[in-house]
């Protein structure tokens, strides 16, 4: 019987990386073998359709997103009109093809997995 062979422990600081910040929107990405981890941060006010739209060049958010929020509120509208609101410790799985934003007055902090993109190839 054969076994696949298990990538070392791996360890990373996200408070010791830069933040890649696009107007209210702001983002940590520490690089693991074979997983991305990026803490998000949505800043009260702060919208992908307003802070993000012109970097991506797409319509919507094409990105998929496997997350869990930490705290503050996120509201999601997929293309096709239906919504949702995330709340702390709710872990979403979110299809390309959607807007999101800040709800209430405090920052919304999530944690994404890019694992995600597995399921949308």
């Amino acid at each position: 019987m054969t076994s696949a062979a298990s990538p070392a422990m791996q360890k990373a600081d996200l408070d010791a990386i830069a933040p890649d910040v696009h107007g209210l929107i702001s983002k940590q990405t520490a690089q693991l073998d074979g997983i991305d981890v990026t803490r998000v941060r949505f800043d009260p006010g702060a919208r992908w359709s307003n802070d993000l739209k012109s970097y991506a060049g797409t319509e919507s958010c094409e990105l998929p997103h496997v997350a869990i929020v930490l705290s503050g509120r996120l509201g999601v509208e997929m293309d096709d009109g239906s919504t949702e609101e995330f709340g702390p410790n709710q872990v979403m799985l979110l299809p390309p093809g959607h807007d999101a934003w800040t709800v209430g007055d405090e920052a919304c902090v999530f944690v994404e997995f890019s694992r995600g993109n597995d399921y949308y190839a």
